[in-house]
């Protein structure tokens, strides 16, 4: 983990301090993740789950937004030193060192609700064809009715990670 304050020296890799306007906000805290509005789903699922990790300790946990000119916005999950917060950001962060995913099940969930917003709201249903069947060992259709509700985009029944990355 890092600090707060390190972090926010440059968020992007392509900042300065200079470029913020205002006070760090508790520059001492730590750092256990970061998200931003162009986040991948990966990252958005870890975020909310190490969230639901830390709730138990709210008074030493706190979410920092700030805007920022590239990606829109950036939030930042700290921790306060030397609490038992601290103790479960550290371990979160050692979990991730080792493998990136905190909740398997959170994030494949994720991964699904986008795919299927993706699905339904960015292909055409002549897209949502060609797809289908450029894709054919990804669908497994029970019924006629169970394929025309997935050209329609009521639900996508393929490989939700084929279809995002």
């Amino acid at each position: 983990m890092k600090r707060l304050s390190d972090i926010m020296k440059n968020p992007s890799g392509l900042d300065s301090l200079a470029n913020y306007m205002g006070d760090i906000p508790c520059p001492e805290w730590w750092v256990v993740l970061t998200t931003s509005r162009d986040a991948d789903t990966l990252t958005r699922s870890n975020f909310e789950c190490a969230q639901e990790a830390l709730k138990a300790f709210d008074e030493d946990v706190e979410v920092f937004r700030f805007g920022h000119w590239g990606c829109g916005w950036w939030e930042a999950l700290c921790v306060r030193e030397g609490t038992e917060a601290f103790k479960e950001g550290e371990s979160i962060a050692d979990s991730l060192e080792s493998y990136p995913v905190l909740d398997e099940e959170a994030f494949c969930q994720a991964e699904e609700e986008e795919a299927l917003e993706v699905w339904a709201n960015c292909y055409r249903v002549q897209d949502r064809i060609r797809y289908i069947r450029e894709h054919r060992r990804q669908f497994e259709f029970r019924s006629f009715a169970e394929l025309l509700s997935c050209v329609r985009g009521n639900y996508f029944g393929g490989y939700a990670s084929e279809l995002l990355y």
